[in-house]
């Protein structure tokens, strides 16, 4: 049976019908019936009036009638209407931004703050927490050493400055002996801290091209070491929370509980779907298909980016995920809140 596609212009007493009917299942789980509607909603109209106003939402797509059941429960774009006109959302009592701000101390270490961050989001919500990692290129990098080892390898030690620290194998040409490793890291270290390592990739390349003899060789060393060291890592998310699911009404089929799990230690296509959040301010919400994933159909995603106190830099998102029957109007200023208090927490250019 084909759909009309979800009118946000439904009259007030449908709008107030289909408000309190997902409200009611929110809280229950259980389909609910015109009677159940006759006594909550608060319309002065008759159960006859109500099953008639059911029925048209029903035809638009918004609702919809499990098998032996006379009630009904939200469709996605049910839930999809509700969440952009008609749930109210309050923010987050300040309490509990005492206690975002309090586990998300400033001055902790960024992997500190990020497994933090995803606990708390798990906790407050008693769905699962996720936060992607910053990339390493959008901090400032402090200090670099280098340890020769067997042969043409040679171990990188890299310190930022929100004090996370980094080892990395790095494979040259030829072997370097101490004294050159070490003329390497003076060089950089005096002229490259505070910089973020993006910055100092580009500014070598460009100085080689101009540099001429002694010079030229300290370089050309500097820039086959720093290329590695300080090449971009990869992708990576902080998960908390996913045995939490088990517990969930709509995810009592181990097969889907199985494939969800899976997506969770692929990790590649959740980070894919926050990525396309980035550069969205606020809060967004995917619901069921939108996420674009099979293991996630029946569940949501709200995400919101978190933004690094003072430069304005977006550093990553976090968010939740948990079933579509989730209580929007709780998670939604939860996780803004936490996307702000993680923010002002990171430095990632001090």
């Amino acid at each position: 049976m084909s759909r009309k596609p979800a009118d946000p212009s439904l009259d007030p007493r449908a709008r107030q019908l289909l408000r309190t009917l997902i409200g009611r299942y929110i809280r229950s789980g259980e389909p609910v019936g015109s009677q159940t509607l006759a006594r909550h909603a608060g319309l002065d109209v008759s159960p006859a009036t109500i099953r008639n106003i059911l029925a048209d939402l029903e035809d638009a797509g918004l609702l919809s009638a499990p098998h032996a059941s006379a009630g009904r429960v939200p469709t996605p774009q049910g839930y999809r209407l509700f969440v952009d006109s008609l749930l109210q959302v309050r923010p987050l009592p300040e309490s509990e931004m005492a206690r975002l701000r309090g586990e998300l101390p400033t001055g902790s270490g960024t992997q500190a703050l990020l497994g933090s961050a995803s606990e708390l989001l798990s906790a407050m919500t008693h769905f699962v927490g996720v936060v992607s990692v910053p990339r390493r290129e959008q901090f400032a990098f402090r200090r670099i050493d280098f340890v020769p080892l067997d042969g043409a390898r040679v171990l990188a030690i890299l310190v930022f400055a929100d004090n996370e620290v980094q080892n990395r194998i790095v494979l040259t040409r030829r072997p370097f002996d101490a004294s050159e490793l070490e003329r390497v890291a003076n060089y950089l270290n005096a002229h490259f801290a505070g910089r973020t390592v993006a910055d100092i990739r580009a500014t070598l390349v460009h100085e080689l091209r101009s540099a001429q003899s002694e010079m030229q060789v300290l370089l050309a060393q500097s820039v086959e070491l720093a290329e590695q060291a300080l090449a971009p890592g990869g992708d990576d998310m902080v998960l908390a929370g996913q045995t939490r699911l088990m517990g969930v009404q709509e995810l009592a089929d181990l097969d889907r509980l199985r494939d969800l799990f899976e997506a969770f230690s692929r990790k590649r296509e959740i980070l894919q779907l926050l990525e396309r959040t980035v550069q969205a301010p606020g809060v967004r919400i995917f619901i069921g298909e939108e996420t674009g994933m099979a293991p996630l159909e029946g569940m949501s995603l709200v995400t919101a980016p978190y933004v690094a106190a003072g430069s304005g830099t977006v550093l990553g998102v976090l968010g939740v995920i948990g079933p579509t029957r989730m209580a929007y109007e709780r998670v939604i200023p939860v996780v803004q809140a936490a996307a702000d208090a993680l923010g002002a927490a990171l430095h990632p250019d001090s």
